[in-house]
């Protein structure tokens, strides 16, 4: 987010990404209909390292499985038996098995399957774990390949559906390449009725309302542990929110936009983020401190003002976070001493004030590593009612490659929302591959897909837009657009050319900047999105 009048922000201005990433950027490329993410160099043809890849022993030994999953006769690419298994409303059916392998080697994974959106994929494999993806009722064959890393010697190989779709089959799984010298521990054999092993508070609709046209960059995460793709999504503390929220950023700062005091933030904002923290010589560590000159300009906002209307919201039923960052913020946390005093630090604000989390708005680089370690350490801290909110820019989200896409599900277990900010942004590829311009229904709703796709749940994923035209450098859609988008999204209506492949009810809802902005044209967005939110099922 910016502090200044119409931010020229070159860096988020770029229109020439589709063709960079056309070049080989993202490392991704379109392959016999789905998208394969290529790494590494030519495989060592040795041998199949998968053990059961073709379910010949007739049950699923050397592979772990969760949800409903069991070797059947029918239907079958080659032998006697293939894997079938049933994704639920709270669970990907994941077969997995951990497989020895040698250090900076390359593989080759491979594996047929049919059925709505069955992922193929490896995880931990030090370097880029590669994923790829079809839907097609008919068997037919995905490939990735990868090179592991300087101090790999296990990988994870896995293939699963999606949450809440229809059965999947799996058939003749190889990992080609020279087999490693350690000894993984086996995989148990799941029970073919094993159940799922939690249950959101929703799931996203079993029917998809059209086949994409193409594939999405996005695919499955693996968890911060090195699993992949969770087999039962952990719902993080709703921090006493609503199903869909309204998110607006309060300025602490005067650039042309009206000013106001906290207590003057719109009533129909959920969660209300606190524009911005500072940076202090202590690396890792943030202070905040109401601007001077935004307080002279209101007659006199005191700290114990603040701090009352801090309360004031909470009486209302509202969350406070503080923002972390901001176009011109540079905070680092690229080391454990830098984590810790992000931790320490923002836990202090968050007594001192009664700010309910943070929310990160980083736009100069993240580690989603060592941030996500001080995250989880400040919500230890902080306890069950924490908010993590977090607002990245477009092509941060672009990929589950990218730092930010990470650090959102290295934090999965606890985050709140993401709000990517759909503008400053150009035109970018969708999950389908086609190009779509900002400023459309069509390019939020493609790039909502693929975070989704990329392993956050729709209840994690929120609508980042600017409040007006003079809010942002470009991409700016009216109330109506944004109305259509969460449509689109949630029932598959009011959709531009773009149809997702299927609907998600539970997306979190939408996200401006900023309160100000919003005010300064007529409190639009908060009467007339916050209306549709608040509205939605």
């Amino acid at each position: 987010m910016a502090r200044t009048l119409q931010p020229p922000s070159p860096r988020r201005r770029r229109s020439n990404i589709p063709t960079a990433l056309a070049a080989g950027t993202t490392a991704l490329a379109l392959a016999g209909g789905g998208l394969a993410l290529l790494a590494g160099g030519a495989s060592a043809a040795v041998g199949n390292l998968v053990a059961n890849g073709g379910f010949e022993s007739g049950d699923l030994t050397g592979w772990s499985c969760s949800g409903t999953a069991s070797v059947v006769s029918s239907p079958v690419r080659s032998g006697s038996y293939a894997l079938q298994a049933t994704p639920g409303g709270s669970d990907t059916a994941n077969c997995q098995q951990t497989i020895s392998v040698l250090p900076n080697t390359s593989y080759t994974l491979s594996g047929w399957v049919q059925g709505p959106y069955v992922y193929l994929g490896a995880s931990g494999t030090g370097g880029t774990d590669p994923s790829t993806w079809s839907s097609q009722s008919g068997w037919n064959q995905l490939s990735t390949s990868f090179t592991t890393g300087a101090g790999t010697n296990t990988v994870t190989v896995y293939v699963h559906g999606w949450y809440g779709q229809s059965a999947y089959g799996a058939d003749d799984i190889t990992l080609t390449g020279p087999a490693g010298t350690s000894s993984p521990t086996p995989a148990p054999s799941a029970s073919p009725s094993s159940s799922p092993s939690s249950s959101p508070s929703s799931s996203p609709s079993s029917t998809p309302s059209s086949s994409p046209s193409g594939s999405p960059s996005g695919s499955p995460s693996s968890s911060p542990s090195g699993s992949p793709s969770p087999t039962g999504p952990v719902n993080p503390p709703s921090g006493g929110l609503p199903a869909h929220v309204l998110t607006g950023y309060w300025q602490n700062f005067d650039n042309g936009a009206t000013v106001q005091r906290l207590r003057d933030v719109q009533s129909a904002y959920d969660i209300i983020a606190v524009s911005f923290a500072d940076a202090t010589s202590t690396p890792g560590a943030i202070s905040f401190t109401l601007d001077p000159a935004l307080a002279a300009k209101l007659g006199g906002y005191t700290d114990a003002d603040f701090r009352a209307d801090i309360a004031a919201k909470h009486a209302a039923g509202k969350r406070v976070v503080l923002s972390i960052g901001g176009q011109n913020g540079t905070i680092v946390v690229n080391n454990a001493a830098a984590a810790a005093n992000f931790a320490d630090s923002a836990y202090t604000l968050i007594r001192n004030y009664g700010f309910d989390g943070v929310d990160i708005d980083l736009e100069n680089g993240v580690d989603p590593v060592y941030l996500a370690q001080a995250l989880h350490t400040l919500q230890s801290k902080v306890g069950s009612g924490f908010v993590l909110t977090m607002a990245p820019e477009t092509i941060g989200m672009y990929s589950t490659s990218g730092a930010y896409f990470q650090l959102a599900l290295n934090t999965k277990d606890i985050l709140t929302v993401v709000n990517t900010q759909f503008y400053n942004s150009g035109g970018m590829n969708g999950c389908d591959g086609k190009v779509y311009n900002q400023g459309t229904v069509d390019f939020i709703t493609s790039q909502v897909c693929t975070h989704i796709q990329g392993g956050l749940r729709p209840d994690q994923v929120g609508i980042g837009v600017p409040a007006s035209g003079k809010a942002a450098g470009g991409g700016y859609i009216n109330s109506t657009m944004v109305d259509n988008a969460l449509d689109c999204l949630a029932n598959g209506t009011h959709c531009g050319s773009f149809v997702p492949p299927a609907k998600w009810p539970t997306i979190r809802g939408a996200m401006t900047w900023s309160t100000n902005w919003d005010a300064a044209n007529g409190n639009d967005f908060s009467t007339n999105v916050g209306a549709h939110v608040h509205a939605m099922p």
